[in-house]
């Protein structure tokens, strides 16, 4: 089994990390993919702390960084996030790891 690497999410695409979102966020709620909306605010799903800490460790599982949850309040959205996501993942790392 392979190590996952920061580099996936350089590799990655807006969509791709889009897309990867909407479904963990869909998982956490039981909900269809389709109902989630890339703009509207997490705390709009009513989305817990217990839910943000699995998702923050899926993404360290699937793009090989810590993802801190805190990121999750300060980009507020899957179309937020993802795009601080392509722009600097090495940066999320080091600024907002607690």
């Amino acid at each position: 089994m392979s190590k996952p690497t920061s580099n996936i999410i350089q590799n990655s695409d807006l969509e791709t990390i889009q897309k990867w979102l909407v479904q963990q966020l869909a998982d956490q709620l039981q909900i269809d993919p389709v109902l989630v909306d890339i703009r509207a605010s997490f705390d709009s799903y009513g989305l817990d702390s217990s839910q943000v800490l699995v998702i923050a460790g899926q993404a360290e599982q699937t793009f090989g960084f810590k993802l801190s949850p805190v990121l999750l309040w300060h980009y507020p959205s899957i179309e937020s996030l993802s795009q601080r996501l392509v722009e600097e993942p090495l940066v999320v790392e080091q600024i907002f790891e607690i």
